[in-house]
């Protein structure tokens, strides 16, 4: 072997050991446990259970969905961080959620520590019950600004994609209301159904069929534009009455703690690509519920949630129910 040939030889030997290794496909050996924080029937279980199938057809093994409520979805999410990292138990729900424990001092965790795997973005809707002596959402605000121990909000508790929404609605309007939580969506809608509260804000998925009934008649959609829902007709968008208020979609998912094996995280990023992307069954849920299919994932996935992060972070802590300050992790101003 000449000189030329052997350090080229050795050349090639220190290349291959100074490249990373590729990831080989994760084949889980036994079912994987997916922790919903909220309870059944919720935006979270229902966006989850969408999914459920398709995960089990790629990755070949048993997904099984355990609901876990309480603390506003610390309860659950902490029992994610407290298992084993070993890629058999993830936790779901609302990003936004996710991103602002750590500023209510309910878990020491923000979003960058957990990968981020989105397939529904949703929107809230402020409803009441048919018969409230509120006609538009232009009375809403007025009764925040005039009598808000009399308007009864429901929500899924703190915090929730209502509860933010209320915060986020005290800031822009300058009122307030009375906050009633409950330990999901759910519950908190059919309160206002029964008419132990006047209104709801929680997420369409979680009103429509209550609207499409007629048993919940809805003000306004905090999102950017109008909303249009089959069956009943079209909501208006907040910006008609709050033209600066910031309106960002809440999106749905799973994550995974930082800290699971590279094989997993890779997997799923293949799955997410290849299989959520085209699911029939997500577009079939979403269509149904008034959603859109999101699968977002990697660092796409914590763009599109900061803005929702960092305006519900500051509304918690301009409310006072925040223990820590969001400028102390460096979050701007919305």
């Amino acid at each position: 072997m000449t000189k030329a040939s052997l350090l080229i030889g050795l050349s090639a030997i220190a290349f291959a050991f100074a490249m990373p290794a590729q990831s080989a496909d994760w084949k889980p050996t036994k079912p994987i446990r997916i922790i919903v924080p909220w309870g059944a029937g919720g935006s979270t279980d229902q966006a989850i259970r969408a999914v459920q199938g398709d995960l089990e057809d790629a990755l070949g093994q048993k997904v099984v969905v355990v609901n876990q409520p309480g603390g506003g979805g610390a309860i659950g999410t902490q029992a994610v961080l407290d298992a084993e990292k070993d890629g058999y138990t993830w936790a779901s729900g609302a990003v936004k959620d996710l991103g602002t424990y750590k500023v209510r001092g309910s878990v020491n965790t923000v979003v960058e520590d957990w990968h981020l795997y989105f397939d529904t973005a949703n929107m809230t809707i402020i409803s009441v019950n048919p018969s409230a002596p509120i006609k538009d959402f232009g009375e809403f605000i007025e009764w925040m600004k005039t009598k808000p121990q009399q308007l009864s909000v429901s929500h899924a508790g703190i915090p929730s994609g209502g509860h933010s929404t209320m915060e986020a609605l005290k800031v822009a309007t300058g009122g307030d209301y009375k906050g009633v939580g409950y330990d999901g969506g759910n519950p908190a809608i059919i309160a206002t159904v029964g008419g132990e509260t006047l209104a709801t804000a929680q997420l369409l998925s979680e009103e429509i069929e209550m609207i499409r009934a007629k048993k919940l008649r809805p003000l306004a959609a905090i999102t950017g534009t109008d909303v249009v829902v089959e069956g009943y007709g079209t909501i208006p968008s907040v910006k008609k009455w709050l033209p600066k208020m910031t309106a960002e979609p809440i999106y749905f998912g799973i994550w995974l703690p930082k800290g699971v094996p590279a094989d997993v995280v890779a997997t799923l990023d293949k799955v997410w690509e290849t299989k959520i992307k085209t699911s029939a069954a997500l577009k079939k849920f979403a269509d149904t519920k008034g959603q859109q299919v999101t699968p977002l994932y990697g660092q796409a996935a914590l763009k599109a949630a900061l803005p929702s992060i960092y305006e519900n972070g500051w509304a918690l802590w301009n409310s006072g129910q925040a223990k820590v300050n969001p400028a102390d992790l460096g979050w701007p101003k919305p």
